[in-house]
C-alpha cells in the first residue's frame, strides 16, 4: 500500500539514538477502511479509496450512505484516493499504521494553515523602504510600483503583490519515521508538517 490518511497530533521533540535533540511531529496514521477499490477494466485505472474517522450517517447523503453500505463500513470524515498497480485488496479490508516502518523516508501532504489577506512584505517577502524614505511617509511596508504608464500600460500577469496567503495544499518530502507506535496508531515524523492540529494529512511512501 502506497500510502494511508492520518491526522496531525501536535509537535514535541525527542532525542534520537546518537544524542541528537529532534524536533518531531506525531502523526495518528490509520486505521483506515477500504471504501471502493478501483480496476482499469471497470475505471481506466488501478487505485484504492481509502476512509478515515468516524462521521454519523445523517451527516452524509443517501449516495455516500450507499456507498459506505457497500463496503460494509461506517461513514467517514475524510476519504482519500492512492495509486497502486499489483496490490489486492478488497472492499472493508483495513490499513493500519504498521504499514511503515522506523527509519523510512515519507511525503507528508497537508494543506497549510490560512493566513487571510496578507501584504507583500509577508507574504512575498519584500523588504520594504527601510530606513531612508527621502521625506515620504506610510510607505514603508507598500508594493511600489507595478508597471509603467506608456508601455505597457498594463500590469503583468504574475504581479507579486497583496492577497490570500496560506490554505494550500503543501508537500513535504523525505521525512523520516523515527518512531511507530503500533497500540495508539501513532508516527513520530522528523520535522515539521504542513497544516493546524487535527488537520488531515496524507501520508505517502
Amino acid at each position: 500500500m502506497p500510502g494511508i490518511i492520518g491526522k496531525k497530533i501536535g509537535m514535541t521533540s525527542l532525542f534520537t539514538a546518537d544524542g541528537k535533540y529532534t524536533p518531531v511531529t506525531l502523526i495518528q496514521a490509520g486505521p483506515c477502511v477500504v471504501t471502493q477499490v478501483k480496476t482499469v477494466e471497470t475505471d481506466g485505472y488501478a487505485a484504492v479509496q481509502l476512509g478515515y474517522g468516524e462521521k454519523k450517517l445523517k451527516r452524509v447523503t443517501k449516495a455516500e450512505a450507499g456507498h459506505y453500505k457497500k463496503a460494509n463500513t461506517s461513514a467517514k470524515k475524510k476519504v482519500a484516493e492512492f495509486d497502486v498497480e499489483g496490490i489486492s485488496l478488497n472492499l472493508g479490508d483495513s490499513v493500519d499504521v504498521n504499514l511503515f516502518e522506523e527509519g523510512e523516508f515519507i511525503d507528508v501532504v497537508g494543506t497549510s494553515k490560512g493566513k487571510g489577506f496578507q501584504g507583500v512584505v509577508k507574504r512575498h517577502n519584500f523588504a520594504g523602504v527601510g530606513g531612508q524614505t527621502h521625506g515620504q511617509h506610510n510607505r514603508a511596508r507598500h508594493p511600489g510600483s507595478i508597471g509603467a504608464c506608456s508601455w505597457p500600460s498594463r500590469v503583468f500577469k504574475g504581479m507579486r503583490m497583496a492577497g490570500r496567503m496560506g490554505g494550500n495544499r503543501v508537500k513535504i518530502q523525505n521525512l523520516t519515521v523515527l518512531r511507530v507506535i503500533a497500540e495508539k496508531n501513532l508516527l513520530v515524523v522528523s520535522g515539521s508538517v504542513p497544516g493546524a492540529k487535527n488537520s488531515y494529512v496524507l501520508i505517502e511512501k
